[in-house]
């Protein structure tokens, strides 16, 4: 009931804001921003698929018993840690293709986000293995489990259900950190938003409708995160039982 009553609460604020800015006569720059939207999501989808992978194989990297396996992970992980998203982004579209490999706008912004993404989520997934009880790791001893299938049926079940929320903040996060490659000419929801700027100086409604569009998206997917936080929770509890 919670739920339904803060979702119906972002639609009538969306529709509300998308009634002030018809009222305030850019109704027509509408459309521009919407086709914005649709490649923000697009790309924070992919990005987001693409740090799952790295996340879950850096993570798990880094609790590998093989030292040669572990520093790969650490490396990943501190270099996308402790340098600029901005700066990533920028030796991905501009200094590979001096290496010879060319990337289109959408592939960089791609790789780049998941890659610094990843590297958070990479610190989450390790976390998460780590934190399970010690009870569950001895249940697999005990059922002469491979290493391979300890995690696969007991230790990640239960480590993925911790991670949601976490992976739930780190999507809104990366959401919101789509704007980063309007420097590269990729014409997300900000990108949009400054040509349209350019082209009639509506700077405040423009970017006013900018923010409503952001904030509701970012909403709903915290919506979605609790809702499957809590759906794998009750799974989980049920297989316990």
């Amino acid at each position: 009931m919670k739920r339904r009553y803060i979702f119906l609460i972002l639609i009538l604020s969306f529709f509300a804001g998308l009634a002030v800015a018809s009222f305030a006569g850019f109704k027509d720059f509408l459309p521009a921003l919407l086709r914005g939207s649709v490649v923000t999501i697009k790309l924070t989808v992919m990005a987001y698929i693409v740090a799952l992978v790295l996340a879950f194989a850096a993570g798990l990297a880094k609790l590998s018993p093989l030292w040669s396996i572990r520093w790969l992970a650490i490396g990943y992980i501190e270099i996308f840690r402790g340098t600029s998203s901005l700066v990533q982004l920028f030796w991905i579209f501009f200094v590979l293709p001096e290496f010879g490999i060319m990337l289109e706008p959408m592939q960089a912004g791609v790789l780049a986000l998941g890659l610094n993404v990843g590297a958070y989520g990479a610190e989450v997934v390790r976390a998460a293995v780590l934190a399970v009880p010690r009870e569950q790791y001895e249940v697999t001893t005990a059922l002469n489990f491979s290493r391979a299938m300890a995690l696969r049926r007991i230790i990640l079940p239960q480590a993925i259900v911790a991670m949601i929320p976490t992976w739930g903040n780190l999507f809104i996060e990366l959401l919101k950190g789509t704007a980063l490659v309007s420097v590269i000419t990729l014409t997300d929801l900000t990108f949009a938003a400054y040509q349209l700027n350019q082209s009639v100086l509506r700077t405040m409604e423009i970017f006013a409708l900018a923010l409503v569009i952001y904030y509701f998206m970012a909403q709903v997917s915290r919506i979605a995160t609790s809702a499957l936080e809590e759906r794998l929770g009750q799974g989980l509890s049920r297989g316990r039982a």
